[in-house]
């Protein structure tokens, strides 16, 4: 008789999970390669062009330094030579009164002889002690024009400006269709570059002023309304504050989107590469009186009237 064959009915074939499993391999290796490009592209760092401006910008920090310290000892000689010039004419015109009581009369002198002996000596003590304080004096001027010289020798030439900061896109650069706005952020300041012309706006960083004033405030309106707008803050050194007020503001009470982008330097911004991305938007309105203002000018007359008896 033969054999029944085994039936195969509960049998379950493994291929298409090892297919899935061997799909998602691949998609994870390929995302490690694209990361692993992606930081070999930061390592580059900056360009040979930004370091040069870096290290030009630390070289020119290190002579204002210098000069700064070589003003405080000149500042120093100044007024060791004005109190000097001081104690001459003092000596002067003590020389010259003792000088005067020796010239009088033969009586006079023979009859304070004593008087005059002294006198004579401490006239000669005073000619040594203004001798000393004229080498002193010319000393010090030595010294005074040396330094002088060599603040002069560290000025900045006037055909040796600041160069330009160049500003360029991070990453892969921009998205097609993004409209980008500038804020330079500087040493308690805000300054909106060029978003409704070929003028900045200016204004100050403060927390009140970044919630009252109507340019400002009529700038994020008008970005607000503009698809795939970004508002990038060019964050100088000491404009930190200035970006946390000016950047809470667009982003807490506007919800648009926002950028901050580090600048080294004091040089003027360079934004030429952001050409074809830069959004515009039109001009604010006549600046219109605060709210506080108009009240207080509404309620003067109530105030001016008295009541009558």
């Amino acid at each position: 008789m033969a054999k029944r064959r085994a039936s195969t009915e509960g049998e379950v074939s493994l291929f298409p999970f090892l297919s899935i499993l061997a799909c998602l391999i691949g998609a994870l290796v390929l995302m490690i390669v694209v990361l692993v490009i992606a930081q070999v592209g930061k390592a580059e760092g900056r360009s040979a062009e930004e370091i040069k401006r870096a290290q030009e910008y630390i070289q020119m920090k290190k002579d204002i330094k210098t000069r700064e310290e070589l003003d405080v000892a000149l500042k120093e000689k100044v007024a060791v030579l004005d109190e000097i010039k001081k104690q001459l004419e003092d000596r002067q015109q003590r020389f010259a009164k003792l000088r005067k009581l020796l010239d009088t009369s033969k009586d006079i002198q023979e009859t304070n002889l004593k008087l005059s002996q002294q006198m004579q000596k401490e006239l000669d003590d005073l000619l040594l002690e203004l001798d000393g304080l004229k080498k002193q004096q010319a000393e010090s001027k030595a010294e005074i024009d040396k330094l002088m010289a060599e603040i002069k020798s560290r000025d900045v030439p006037p055909d040796k400006k600041i160069p330009p900061v160049v500003v360029q896109p991070s990453g892969a650069g921009m998205a097609e269709g993004t409209k980008v706005f500038f804020v330079e952020a500087a040493s308690g300041a805000l300054k909106i570059l060029g978003a409704w012309g070929k003028e900045d706006y200016r204004l100050s960083a403060t927390a009140e002023v970044v919630l009252a004033d109507v340019a400002y405030n009529h700038f994020l309106t008008e970005v607000a309304k503009i698809p795939n707008a970004l508002v990038l803050f060019l964050v100088r050194d000491d404009g930190q504050g200035a970006f946390n007020n000016g950047a809470g503001r667009a982003d807490n009470d506007y919800k648009i989107r926002i950028g901050k982008l580090p600048i080294p330097g004091r040089g003027v911004l360079d934004l030429a590469m952001f050409e074809k991305f830069r959004g515009k938007i039109l001009p604010p309105p006549a600046a219109a009186p605060a709210a506080d203002d108009a009240k207080k000018k509404a309620e003067a007359p109530k105030k001016a009237e008295t009541p009558k008896k």
